[in-house]
């Protein structure tokens, strides 16, 4: 068993979860007593299973790329892992007939999947603390999942690879570019939108920001009819989805993304883990808490997604 699931472990018992919110409240004689659920990569806490499976579930609200890509856990691999992806083979095959596995056997992807660690800040008055009222386990578990989520979105647009995610907009491992151009006209759109494969096309969504869906807002065809679908907010029937971490439409930017957003890949590492920062802010009346969690991300099909790329 790896130190990820013995921490686990510990963090499921009753006796911890009672213990690890005493020491949240400053009760600093009780930290001896979750010393097993310690990460000793950040000297910080494992928040208790209840509660991080609550963190789970605040964060598919905030974090946009939780709703639409796919999440999962790999808390039980190593530092670094290797996930692989293929193309779904499906053939009728006559009676007697070799079925086509050998077809696909070379198929497959092979991505690396890194863990990057994710620090949140927060803090709160002391008062709020010591009061038996304040649901601090609630409040801890908001005010992280609305920082994490935020951060990253940031990452799965914009992120570099380096010491974090891959981001769709990343020069080579990001999405397609399916065209470029100076301007964004109607035309445009409808070559983005039939450069994803029907297959993507079936579930995709466009991402752009505030700016850039404002200007699409605006485009019609020769007949004077609108190219946005202001009813339900959609283009050719597909839905819009706003992000401000996506560019304006800039020289040089990717200002919106159509596809299946299904093929980018949240890895959740290993579980949020906490510690109070009590010395800096003494003075305040206040306490901090310093929250890590160690993700990764990535486009596992380049193809599935596809961009507009503003000429520089």
């Amino acid at each position: 068993m790896n130190t990820t699931m013995k921490t686990q472990v510990y963090a499921g018992e009753p006796e911890y979860d009672k213990n690890f919110w005493d020491v949240m409240r400053g009760k600093e004689h009780c930290i001896d007593k979750i010393s097993k659920g310690r990460n000793s990569q950040t000297d910080t806490y494992a928040i208790p299973a209840h509660a991080n499976n609550k963190f789970g579930k605040a964060i598919e609200g905030k974090s946009l790329f939780r709703q639409i890509g796919t999440a999962f856990n790999a808390y039980e691999a190593g530092y670094r892992i290797f996930a692989k992806d293929c193309n779904d083979l499906a053939a009728f095959v006559p009676e007697g007939g070799m079925i086509p596995i050998y077809e696909g056997m070379n198929d497959f992807t092979t991505t690396t999947v890194e863990s990057w660690k994710l620090a949140a800040f927060v803090k709160f008055d002391e008062d709020f603390i010591h009061d038996a009222t304040f649901d601090i386990e609630n409040y801890l578990v908001e005010r992280f999942a609305k920082n994490f989520g935020k951060a990253e979105t940031n990452a799965f647009i914009n992120g570099t690879g380096e010491q974090m995610p891959t981001g769709i907009l990343h020069e080579s491992k990001g999405a397609d570019v399916a065209l470029t151009t100076d301007v964004l006209t109607y035309d445009n759109i409808i070559s983005l939108y039939f450069s994803v494969k029907p297959e993507y096309r079936a579930n995709a969504v466009w991402l752009m920001n505030d700016e850039t869906a404002m200007a699409l807002r605006k485009l019609k065809d020769a007949d004077g009819n609108y190219l946005w679908r202001s009813t339900d907010d959609t283009i050719f029937g597909k839905k819009v989805i706003i992000s401000e971490f996506m560019p304006n439409a800039e020289p040089g930017k990717k200002p919106f993304a159509f596809g299946d957003f299904s093929y980018y890949w949240v890895i959740s590492r290993s579980p949020v883990s906490v510690r109070t920062i009590k010395e800096k802010f003494v003075v305040l009346d206040q306490i901090g808490y310093l929250a890590f969690e160690f993700i990764d991300g990535k486009l596992v099909r380049s193809e599935a997604i596809k961009v507009i790329a503003m000429t520089e």
